[in-house]
């Protein structure tokens, strides 16, 4: 269990004492987390060893699961909910990162950015304690610039890399309008001359790259030499490999092996979605359930087969025609004779029995994510970076808050026993 209260960011030793404890727990209920309602039908494999537990979440209606969805360890369900609610509660606690005072800026700085978007981007900026002030900001994957423009805001330099070209001329104007003095390139920060864009004077920040543009990030920097950097990473499964590749060597000894389906987990929660959003989600999932049952029956395979994104005008369909259609996306016998009232009951009635038993893999939503993070973190400490690990905005703002701040250490005694840092 964690030693650091959960005021408290981590950092130093408690990065791996965390680790190793999620490690632990992750590793030991893979059979709980692995497995997607979704796409199991008609039991999902642990069920025959909790029946109890399956049949009470089954038995619960669509409007508990999305009561529940976003606390799933306060759900008074059958044993052994409860007890694994409490443990990956306890190891999924993690203090806020200290906040400098707001920033008063003129509101045209925030003018073009989603109001949302602009707490978060102000969250991570007054969440950025150095120990040297940074002079030379490298805002990747940019976007626009926004978070950009907002640290550099009292004259330091600035370059911003994006790759779409249409953002990097528009971020260019508004940095321009703004005054700030600001290199806006665009750059594909996976090509190899991406390298040709760091230097050891930059100080690069990163909110909400996505996976492999995160972990690259990562390794350009400390291999470059940046005296400290910061980032908040999002979507850890837009990786172009089968499966997830540990950066830190304690995470390459682990026996967890983590497919693309499993790094969907962490970004499975909704708290920011509106209603409408939900609604849409909803009926979408409910259809797609109803013609996985469809499916079965036509192709006389019962697996899951899976479907496509389709445009939101497909829920505007009448249902048959939905099915029809998508049939024949998928190459599949044209439906003849159907009661498609009842199959669509069917599909909301699946859709309650998976978000409940979604609940379960849930608990697991947090505990993952910090897993990875921390993968992160013990990568930085080993290229001889401290390292600390918090939140840097509120749920309700972004589901993905947590950040990592690092800083080289300086150089250590030769009689030191840590001999990763005296290379640098």
């Amino acid at each position: 269990m964690p030693t650091t209260t959960p005021d408290q960011p981590l950092e130093n030793a408690d990065l791996l004492q965390r680790f190793n404890a999620l490690d632990d727990f992750l590793c030991a209920h893979q059979a709980l987390w692995r497995p997607r309602p979704f796409v199991h039908y008609p039991q999902i494999p642990w069920e025959a060893k909790h029946p109890q537990l399956a049949a009470w979440l089954r038995a619960q209606s669509l409007e508990h699961a999305e009561a529940t969805h976003n606390q799933p360890h306060r759900l008074a369900a059958p044993a052994p909910f409860p007890q694994l609610a409490a443990t990956a509660h306890a190891l999924s606690q993690i203090g806020q990162l200290p906040h400098s005072p707001a920033n008063v800026l003129p509101a045209r700085f925030s003018a073009d950015v989603p109001g949302r978007k602009w707490q978060q981007i102000d969250a991570f900026a007054r969440s950025l304690e150095f120990a040297e002030t940074p002079q030379h900001w490298l805002d990747w994957c940019a976007g626009k610039g926004h978070l950009g423009r907002l640290l550099a805001h009292n004259g330091a330099a600035l370059t911003c890399l994006e790759y779409n070209p249409q953002l990097v001329s528009s971020g260019q104007q508004l940095s321009h309008k703004l005054g700030i003095r600001a290199a806006h390139i665009e750059q594909n920060v996976m090509a190899n001359d991406a390298t040709t864009r760091l230097n050891a004077q930059h100080t690069p920040v990163a909110l909400h790259a996505c996976g492999e543009l995160h972990t690259r990030l990562l390794q350009l920097a400390s291999q470059i030499g940046c005296q400290q950097l910061a980032i908040a990473p999002c979507c850890y499964n837009r990786i172009s490999t089968a499966c997830y590749q540990p950066l830190s060597i304690r995470a390459q000894t682990s026996s967890l092996q983590l497919f693309i389906d499993d790094l969907g987990l962490p970004l499975s929660e909704t708290v920011t979605a509106g209603a409408r959003v939900r609604r849409q989600r909803d009926q979408s999932m409910a259809r797609r359930l109803a013609f996985d049952l469809l499916q079965r029956q036509l192709s006389g395979v019962d697996d899951y087969l899976p479907t496509p994104s389709l445009p939101p005008a497909w829920l505007d369909k009448p249902f048959a025609d939905y099915c029809k259609d998508l049939a024949a996306l998928k190459q599949l016998p044209t439906p003849t004779t159907q009661d498609w009232q009842q199959l669509e009951q069917k599909g909301w009635q699946r859709l309650a029995e998976v978000r409940n038993l979604e609940l379960l893999r849930g608990l697991f939503r947090r505990p993952l994510e910090l897993w990875l993070l921390l993968d992160l973190a013990l990568f930085l400490q080993e290229q001889g970076y401290s390292v600390r690990l918090g939140t840097f905005c509120t749920p309700q703002q972004s589901p993905r808050n947590l950040l990592l701040l690092a800083e080289r250490q300086p150089k250590l005694p030769t009689t030191s026993v840590d001999n990763s840092v005296d290379r640098f």
